[in-house]
């Protein structure tokens, strides 16, 4: 049927009042940054740079984790830390690549490291490593506007409270000219600097290394390297304590143990039957250390000990990918070995499923994390813990290793594929059933930097 010109002019009438939604929403944005002035000014920001960095001002409505109305959720954009299995993330090649560029550069600030490491006690390899993680070295170029992301997320992020002093921060950072607004570049949540600081980050832990008189994340190596160590020494870290020690496990090790909570003596672990790889010898001092076990892969990757330093470094990003990235980082930087144990080929469950585990494991009484879909010691633990109760074998060294999905048939006793677990035993799946859960990691958010970067050099990620 053809309408007639009037009725479908009509129509484009009626439906033009469904665009001033928008109008209004960036007329409230305008308002809301002005609103913000009298905390500004207490911060010590000048109404000169107040004006001058908000008159165009305009809210990013594309940026994730926001709360819009009409919109629905889409929550922080999946990291590579929590959605690639260690083969990926952990890469030889990426590993290679950065620890070559990490010797040069280890020779090339050599007075400044020396320098890090007498006053702050933290390993130049380390804070190279986080520089490299972070941006490539600072060859990664942030694609955001820091000052934008950080007023959109003020006024409908998920963490508007947050945010809101992270924007009075960094109009404070521009006013003391440090950096321009042109140079101000960040990731979607607001960190900015070659070791990827928030605003408020940037005051709490910088440091003014070369002694200009100012300090200078965005274009001072020495700067931005004893900002990241100070932000460690802040958060705990103990100078002379390794992040880690790669061990072979005992066939009888239980994932039960490999939790934050269980800690003790590393000579207490050797003792239990864990051996330092490669007839490394531990000094009795280090043996004192107290450890946690952690077994990302179960039985189909390495195992470590992780001091209480591997907890600081994961202060910077909560993640064990990340931690196990930037320490094998900074130990091959001075010495060319990769794990003695190597990561196997994987794959990974959808968040969702993993989140669903961690619903009915908290029902229970066995899970009391967080419900993240992240399937880190805590869930792991969790589920072994449950298997133990079911009067189940315990299995994959001995829990099963839900973030690759190696256990169809295990975890399928439990109940998975209906999203619920039951204390009841089921019959054992006949040999060759698949879960339908699991599903390649291909994380589908931003990746890291580093691999970013490399990516941009034809180097696959």
């Amino acid at each position: 049927m053809r309408w007639p010109a009037t009725i479908v002019a009509c129509a484009v009438l009626l439906c033009a009042p469904l665009q001033r939604p928008a109008y209004a929403a960036d007329a409230a944005f305008t308002q809301f940054i002005a609103s913000l002035w009298p905390e500004a000014k207490a911060a010590g920001v000048s109404r000169e740079t107040f004006d001058r960095e908000t008159r165009s001002l305009e809210p990013d409505y594309k940026l994730p984790d926001l709360i819009l109305p009409g919109r629905p959720k889409t929550g922080a954009p999946a990291q590579a830390e929590f959605v690639q299995v260690p083969a990926d993330y952990i890469k030889e090649a990426s590993i290679a690549r950065l620890a070559a560029e990490g010797q040069r550069l280890l020779q090339k600030y050599r007075s400044s490291l020396d320098a890090i490491e007498k006053r702050f006690g933290v390993p130049a390899p380390i804070v190279l490593a986080i520089w490299g993680r972070e941006t490539d070295y600072g060859r990664y170029a942030l694609p955001y506007d820091t000052l934008r992301v950080v007023a959109t997320q003020a006024y409908v992020g998920r963490r508007k409270d947050q945010y809101r002093t992270e924007f009075i921060l960094a109009l404070k950072i521009l006013g003391e000219g440090v950096v321009t607004r042109k140079e101000l570049r960040s990731s979607w949540a607001g960190a900015t600097g070659y070791t990827q600081f928030l605003p408020s980050e940037y005051y709490k832990h910088g440091v003014d290394l070369d002694g200009d008189g100012k300090v200078d994340i965005w274009h001072s190596v020495p700067d931005a390297l004893a900002s990241a160590a100070q932000q460690l020494v802040n958060k705990g870290w103990q100078p002379g304590v390794r992040w880690a020690y790669e061990v072979t496990a005992p066939a009888n090790a239980d994932c039960t143990m490999g939790v934050p909570e269980v800690t003790k003596p590393i000579s207490q672990w050797l003792r239990a039957g864990f051996v330092p790889v490669r007839g490394l010898r531990l000094s009795a001092t280090e043996q004192a250390q107290s450890a946690s076990l952690l077994q990302p892969e179960g039985i189909y990757g390495p195992a470590f000990l992780t001091t209480p330093n591997y907890f600081v470094i994961k202060e910077y990003n909560f993640s064990d990918l990340y931690v196990l990235f930037v320490g094998h980082l900074a130990d091959r930087m001075t010495s060319p070995q990769p794990f003695a144990t190597p990561w196997s080929a994987s794959r990974q469950l959808r968040s969702a499923d993993v989140e669903a585990m961690q619903q009915q494991l908290t029902k229970i009484g066995l899970y009391k994390d967080k419900l993240d879909g992240k399937a880190g010691m805590q869930t792991r633990a969790a589920l072994g813990a449950y298997q133990k109760q079911a009067g189940l074998k315990v299995v994959m060294n001995r829990c099963p290793k839900i973030e690759y999905g190696r256990l169809s048939s295990e975890i399928s006793w439990m109940g998975v594929n209906s999203r619920t677990l039951s204390s009841k035993r089921a019959p054992i799946p006949t040999q060759g059933m698949r879960l339908s859960l699991n599903r390649t990691s291909f994380g589908g958010g931003q990746t890291a930097a580093s691999d970013r970067a490399a990516k941009s050099k034809t180097e696959t990620t």
